[in-house]
């Protein structure tokens, strides 16, 4: 496997990119959520690549290293030699077509010999709850599903996913890796702390929160703020709700909230938030934040070789973004600190992440920090 980071801001900057073009080759595009800004850097991308796989969508921000960029297209050549590729995509027009999107993308994908899958989503117009829970309605546990919804900067106007080559709404786009030889890795780690008593969810409709413990949701989640509340929405980026069921408690999903309803007492999260589950506040710790992203980068290094090129694609939450300011790239470094010497890392800040929590299924998540590492077996 063969692996060539590239960041480009010019249709020029294209000609500079190495000539690996195959069938086995993967073109990974992370970029300027502007799709008239953007389009003419992919096409010639595309031109230069006809017959690879492009898989890429827009961003809050590009992953370069440890490094994020804005405004730019940035991504890894990566050419396989002994893995098999196969791409796929499925519309998206409303939330109402997210299950049937994820089980079409996943139903494409599947054979005996599907090691993993890579899903961008359009990154506004689609429940990631309903997209996960599709996928995962076809794909057996021990595929591994990791991804990322596409962004839009901090402006949640529009967001694009590569489709035909080219940047449009409305889509969810996948590639399927096959073989023996592809060696997947994945971390999820949202850095966290805990605090206030544990509640349970008595009232909600998907993403919707009513009541916890009977009481309206958005006056007690008011009264732990004090006069943060003002704030609101933008100060509840400081505190997401860690959701868990009865059966798996140590599963602690984060759900960030996108709105408050002043009328209804209601809180809107970025995340289905299921009636009768467990939820507690949650607050930043910077330096857990950053330390978060070291242990997720441990946990994949049980499925890589040190021996070859690696690839680490990096998905991290606009949200983290936005609370870790200037510090933000700390957490690609500490990443890459943790990953093995010959690693490349690419990514981009999203607007969810999909990774396995552990193992098994994949799940949605926000405000964490996922890692997927590819590697191939020496033949």
């Amino acid at each position: 496997m063969r692996v060539h980071p590239f960041s480009i801001r010019g249709v020029e900057d294209a000609d500079s990119l190495p000539p690996e073009d195959a069938a086995t080759t993967l073109v990974l595009l992370f970029g300027d959520p502007d799709p008239d800004r953007a389009a003419p850097l992919v096409e010639a991308v595309r031109a230069r690549y006809p017959d690879a796989h492009l898989l890429g969508c827009s961003t809050a921000g590009e992953i370069a290293g440890a490094e994020i960029r804005d405004g730019t297209l940035t991504g890894a050549v990566v050419s396989f030699e002994r893995t098999r590729l196969a791409s796929v995509m499925a519309p998206v027009a409303d939330a109402s077509d997210s299950f049937a999107a994820g089980r079409a993308i996943a139903s494409a994908l599947a054979a005996p010999d599907l090691r993993g899958a890579l899903v961008l989503s359009e990154g506004l117009h689609v429940n990631g709850n309903e997209l996960v829970r599709g996928l995962s309605s076809v794909l057996p546990p021990e595929v591994i599903v990791t991804g990322g919804l596409a962004g839009d900067g901090d402006r949640f106007e529009r967001t694009w996913v590569l489709h035909e080559g080219r940047p449009a709404s409305g889509a969810v786009a996948a590639v399927g890796l096959y073989g023996d030889a592809i060696q997947v890795g994945h971390g999820s780690r949202g850095g966290w702390d805990i605090f206030g008593p544990e509640r349970r969810v008595t009232s909600s409709a998907g993403n919707v929160l009513y009541e916890l413990d009977g009481r309206p949701a958005l006056a007690l989640y008011k009264e732990y703020l004090g006069d943060l509340a003002e704030g609101l929405p933008a100060t509840a980026l400081l505190f997401p709700l860690a959701v868990s069921a009865d059966d798996s408690p140590e599963k602690q999903i984060v759900r960030t909230v996108l709105a408050v309803d002043e009328e209804a007492q209601s809180l809107t999260f970025a995340g289905d938030v299921p009636q009768g589950a467990r939820a507690q506040l949650m607050r930043a710790n910077f330096d857990r934040l950053v330390e978060s992203a070291s242990q997720a980068a441990t946990l994949t290094r049980s499925a890589t070789e040190d021996e070859g090129p690696t690839l680490s694609i990096a998905i991290s939450c606009v949200g983290r973004r936005l609370i870790l300011a200037e510090r933000t790239e700390e957490e690609l470094e500490a990443a890459l600190e943790s990953l093995p010497s010959n690693t490349t890392q690419v990514g981009f800040y999203s607007y969810g992440e999909i990774s396995p929590f552990a193992t098994g299924h994949c799940d949605l998540h926000n405000q964490t920090l996922t890692l997927t590492t590819l590697a191939e077996r020496a033949g």
